[in-house]
Protein backbone atom coordinates (compact mmCIF):
# COMPACT_ATOMS: atom_id res chain seq x y z
CA UNK A 1 0.00 0.00 0.00
CA UNK A 2 2.69 1.98 1.09
CA UNK A 3 4.51 1.50 -2.44
CA UNK A 4 1.40 2.58 -4.43
CA UNK A 5 0.73 5.59 -2.38
CA UNK A 6 4.94 6.69 -2.93
CA UNK A 7 4.07 5.71 -6.61
CA UNK A 8 0.90 7.86 -6.64
CA UNK A 9 2.99 10.68 -5.15
CA UNK A 10 6.27 9.78 -7.68
CA UNK A 11 3.01 10.46 -10.74
CA UNK A 12 2.06 13.95 -9.64
CA UNK A 13 5.20 15.15 -9.13
CA UNK A 14 6.22 14.24 -12.40
CA UNK A 15 2.62 16.09 -13.64
CA UNK A 16 3.17 19.20 -11.82
CA UNK A 17 7.02 19.65 -13.38
CA UNK A 18 6.18 18.42 -17.12
CA UNK A 19 3.49 20.19 -16.67
CA UNK A 20 5.18 23.35 -15.51
CA UNK A 21 7.51 22.69 -18.69
CA UNK A 22 4.72 22.70 -21.13
CA UNK A 23 2.69 25.27 -19.71
CA UNK A 24 5.84 27.96 -19.83
CA UNK A 25 6.10 27.98 -23.78
CA UNK A 26 2.48 27.63 -24.11
CA UNK A 27 2.10 31.24 -22.57
CA UNK A 28 5.11 32.38 -24.68
CA UNK A 29 3.62 31.45 -27.66
CA UNK A 30 0.45 33.07 -26.53
CA UNK A 31 2.36 36.55 -26.53
CA UNK A 32 4.39 35.73 -29.59
CA UNK A 33 3.36 38.15 -32.54
CA UNK A 34 3.09 35.89 -35.55
CA UNK A 35 1.56 37.84 -38.16
CA UNK A 36 0.70 41.51 -38.99
CA UNK A 37 -2.92 40.87 -37.57
CA UNK A 38 -1.55 39.65 -34.72
CA UNK A 39 0.44 42.91 -34.49
CA UNK A 40 -2.69 44.70 -35.56
CA UNK A 41 -5.53 43.40 -32.90
CA UNK A 42 -2.37 43.83 -30.27
CA UNK A 43 -1.69 47.69 -31.26
CA UNK A 44 -6.01 47.83 -31.11
CA UNK A 45 -6.19 46.93 -27.62
CA UNK A 46 -3.58 49.42 -26.59
CA UNK A 47 -5.17 52.22 -28.32
CA UNK A 48 -9.39 51.12 -28.53
CA UNK A 49 -11.05 52.73 -31.28
CA UNK A 50 -8.17 53.91 -33.42
CA UNK A 51 -7.67 53.29 -37.39
CA UNK A 52 -4.70 51.53 -37.88
CA UNK A 53 -3.07 52.67 -40.68
CA UNK A 54 0.03 50.64 -41.48
CA UNK A 55 1.46 47.60 -39.94
CA UNK A 56 5.64 46.72 -40.63
CA UNK A 57 7.97 44.38 -39.77
CA UNK A 58 11.76 44.38 -39.65
CA UNK A 59 14.76 43.15 -38.37
CA UNK A 60 16.72 45.08 -35.67
CA UNK A 61 19.61 43.77 -34.34
CA UNK A 62 18.46 40.42 -35.77
CA UNK A 63 15.12 40.85 -33.88
CA UNK A 64 11.76 40.61 -35.60
CA UNK A 65 9.70 43.90 -34.62
CA UNK A 66 6.55 44.89 -35.74
CA UNK A 67 5.72 48.78 -36.38
CA UNK A 68 2.22 49.80 -36.11
CA UNK A 69 0.70 53.40 -36.53
CA UNK A 70 -2.97 54.32 -35.23
CA UNK A 71 -4.54 57.32 -35.59
CA UNK A 72 -7.58 58.22 -33.16
CA UNK A 73 -8.79 61.38 -32.97
CA UNK A 74 -6.24 64.39 -33.75
CA UNK A 75 -3.55 61.96 -32.20
CA UNK A 76 -1.25 59.71 -34.49
CA UNK A 77 0.27 57.05 -32.72
CA UNK A 78 3.08 54.72 -33.51
CA UNK A 79 3.83 51.19 -31.23
CA UNK A 80 6.93 49.00 -31.63
CA UNK A 81 6.86 44.88 -30.69
CA UNK A 82 8.96 42.31 -30.20
CA UNK A 83 7.78 39.52 -32.37
CA UNK A 84 8.93 36.99 -30.42
CA UNK A 85 7.32 37.47 -27.30
CA UNK A 86 4.85 40.47 -27.96
CA UNK A 87 6.98 42.79 -25.39
CA UNK A 88 6.61 46.59 -26.30
CA UNK A 89 9.71 48.18 -27.25
CA UNK A 90 8.25 51.63 -28.31
CA UNK A 91 5.17 53.60 -27.77
CA UNK A 92 4.37 57.55 -28.54
CA UNK A 93 1.73 59.72 -30.17
CA UNK A 94 2.16 63.25 -31.66
CA UNK A 95 -0.63 65.56 -32.30
CA UNK A 96 -1.19 66.08 -35.98
CA UNK A 97 -2.78 69.36 -35.86
CA UNK A 98 -1.59 72.38 -33.82
CA UNK A 99 -2.91 76.00 -33.75
CA UNK A 100 0.35 78.29 -35.71
CA UNK A 101 -0.77 81.42 -35.07
CA UNK A 102 -0.09 81.14 -31.35
CA UNK A 103 2.34 84.24 -30.61
CA UNK A 104 2.46 84.66 -26.56
CA UNK A 105 4.70 82.38 -24.70
CA UNK A 106 3.73 82.11 -21.38
CA UNK A 107 5.53 78.59 -20.41
CA UNK A 108 8.32 78.93 -19.26
CA UNK A 109 11.29 76.62 -19.43
CA UNK A 110 11.14 75.92 -15.56
CA UNK A 111 7.41 75.17 -15.71
CA UNK A 112 7.78 72.60 -18.62
CA UNK A 113 10.48 71.26 -16.57
CA UNK A 114 7.76 70.57 -13.90
CA UNK A 115 5.25 69.23 -15.87
CA UNK A 116 7.43 66.87 -17.32
CA UNK A 117 8.60 65.55 -14.40
CA UNK A 118 4.72 65.19 -13.20
CA UNK A 119 4.19 63.20 -16.04
CA UNK A 120 7.12 60.57 -15.79
CA UNK A 121 7.18 59.95 -11.96
CA UNK A 122 10.87 59.54 -10.88
CA UNK A 123 12.35 60.56 -14.16
CA UNK A 124 15.41 62.33 -14.25
CA UNK A 125 15.62 65.30 -16.47
CA UNK A 126 18.27 65.02 -19.50
CA UNK A 127 17.84 67.86 -21.42
CA UNK A 128 15.44 70.67 -22.50
CA UNK A 129 15.78 72.71 -25.48
CA UNK A 130 13.16 75.38 -26.59
CA UNK A 131 13.00 75.26 -30.48
CA UNK A 132 10.59 76.05 -33.28
CA UNK A 133 8.90 73.57 -34.90
CA UNK A 134 5.87 74.12 -37.94
CA UNK A 135 6.00 77.77 -37.02
CA UNK A 136 5.48 76.75 -33.42
CA UNK A 137 7.64 77.33 -30.41
CA UNK A 138 7.84 74.41 -28.27
CA UNK A 139 10.27 72.47 -25.65
CA UNK A 140 11.29 69.15 -26.30
CA UNK A 141 12.38 67.76 -23.00
CA UNK A 142 14.32 64.22 -22.47
CA UNK A 143 13.97 62.40 -19.57
CA UNK A 144 15.66 58.77 -18.50
CA UNK A 145 13.88 56.18 -15.79
CA UNK A 146 15.98 52.79 -15.06
CA UNK A 147 14.85 51.10 -18.10
CA UNK A 148 13.30 53.60 -20.88
CA UNK A 149 14.00 56.81 -22.24
CA UNK A 150 11.46 59.23 -22.88
CA UNK A 151 10.66 62.52 -25.22
CA UNK A 152 7.92 65.03 -24.47
CA UNK A 153 7.60 67.69 -26.42
CA UNK A 154 4.75 70.59 -25.10
CA UNK A 155 3.48 73.74 -26.44
CA UNK A 156 5.78 77.10 -25.47
CA UNK A 157 2.22 79.08 -25.24
CA UNK A 158 -0.16 76.87 -24.07
CA UNK A 159 1.54 74.30 -22.23
CA UNK A 160 -0.35 71.54 -24.28
CA UNK A 161 1.79 67.80 -24.43
CA UNK A 162 1.79 67.72 -28.25
CA UNK A 163 4.18 64.84 -28.52
CA UNK A 164 4.80 61.40 -26.13
CA UNK A 165 7.02 58.80 -26.64
CA UNK A 166 9.29 56.15 -24.68
CA UNK A 167 11.89 53.19 -25.94
CA UNK A 168 13.22 50.37 -23.90
CA UNK A 169 16.78 51.08 -23.27
CA UNK A 170 19.23 48.98 -24.99
CA UNK A 171 22.63 47.62 -23.39
CA UNK A 172 25.15 46.63 -25.60
CA UNK A 173 28.14 44.68 -23.31
CA UNK A 174 31.84 45.30 -24.45
CA UNK A 175 33.59 42.79 -22.18
CA UNK A 176 36.23 40.72 -23.50
CA UNK A 177 34.49 37.60 -25.63
CA UNK A 178 31.13 39.40 -26.20
CA UNK A 179 29.58 39.84 -29.37
CA UNK A 180 30.85 43.54 -29.42
CA UNK A 181 34.62 42.51 -28.32
CA UNK A 182 34.86 39.89 -30.76
CA UNK A 183 33.55 41.27 -34.10
CA UNK A 184 36.27 44.10 -33.82
CA UNK A 185 33.91 46.97 -33.13
CA UNK A 186 35.32 49.92 -31.76
CA UNK A 187 33.17 50.08 -28.77
CA UNK A 188 30.52 53.03 -27.16
CA UNK A 189 33.50 54.73 -25.17
CA UNK A 190 35.49 55.28 -28.45
CA UNK A 191 31.94 56.00 -30.38
CA UNK A 192 31.35 58.48 -27.54
CA UNK A 193 35.00 60.12 -28.04
CA UNK A 194 34.65 60.36 -31.67
CA UNK A 195 31.24 62.47 -31.14
CA UNK A 196 32.53 64.55 -28.20
CA UNK A 197 35.96 65.25 -30.44
CA UNK A 198 33.33 67.01 -32.61
CA UNK A 199 31.49 69.10 -30.31
CA UNK A 200 33.48 70.00 -27.69
CA UNK A 201 31.85 70.50 -24.28
CA UNK A 202 29.23 68.65 -25.49
CA UNK A 203 27.13 66.27 -23.04
CA UNK A 204 26.38 62.95 -24.41
CA UNK A 205 22.32 61.45 -23.48
CA UNK A 206 22.60 58.91 -25.68
CA UNK A 207 25.12 56.34 -26.77
CA UNK A 208 24.35 52.54 -28.13
CA UNK A 209 24.70 49.95 -30.62
CA UNK A 210 22.00 49.27 -33.58
CA UNK A 211 21.97 47.64 -36.76
CA UNK A 212 20.92 49.89 -39.62
CA UNK A 213 19.86 48.09 -42.88
CA UNK A 214 22.61 45.56 -41.58
CA UNK A 215 25.19 47.94 -41.23
CA UNK A 216 27.05 48.13 -37.68
CA UNK A 217 26.66 51.46 -35.87
CA UNK A 218 26.27 53.36 -32.53
CA UNK A 219 23.62 56.24 -32.27
CA UNK A 220 25.30 59.08 -30.34
CA UNK A 221 23.04 62.09 -29.20
CA UNK A 222 25.06 64.94 -27.14
CA UNK A 223 23.53 67.87 -25.93
CA UNK A 224 25.07 71.77 -25.89
CA UNK A 225 23.64 74.90 -25.44
CA UNK A 226 21.03 75.32 -27.14
CA UNK A 227 21.75 72.68 -29.92
CA UNK A 228 21.06 68.69 -30.20
CA UNK A 229 23.64 67.07 -31.75
CA UNK A 230 22.76 63.44 -33.55
CA UNK A 231 25.64 61.31 -34.77
CA UNK A 232 25.82 57.51 -36.55
CA UNK A 233 29.24 56.14 -36.22
CA UNK A 234 30.53 52.91 -37.94
CA UNK A 235 30.81 50.44 -35.32
CA UNK A 236 34.33 48.84 -37.19
CA UNK A 237 35.69 51.82 -38.56
CA UNK A 238 34.91 54.70 -36.68
CA UNK A 239 33.87 56.71 -39.74
CA UNK A 240 30.77 59.33 -39.22
CA UNK A 241 28.38 58.31 -41.58
CA UNK A 242 24.95 60.61 -40.55
CA UNK A 243 25.32 63.95 -38.62
CA UNK A 244 22.32 66.15 -37.20
CA UNK A 245 22.05 69.57 -35.78
CA UNK A 246 18.54 70.95 -34.01
CA UNK A 247 18.82 74.40 -32.91
CA UNK A 248 16.12 77.21 -32.11
CA UNK A 249 15.32 78.65 -35.07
Amino acid sequence: MRAKRRSIAVFLIMCFVFGGIFFEPEAVLAAKISSAAKAREKAMKKVPNAVVTEVDSDYEKGVLVYDVELVKGNKKFDIKYRASNGKMLEYGWETQYVEPFWQNESISMSRCKQMARKKVKKAQIVSCLKKRDDGITVYKVKLTTGKKRFTLVYHAGTGELLEYEWELKTTVSTKPGSSESHKGYIGVSKAKEIALALVPGGVVVKAEFDMDDGVPVYEVDLIKGNYEYEFEIHAKTGKVLKQDVDWND
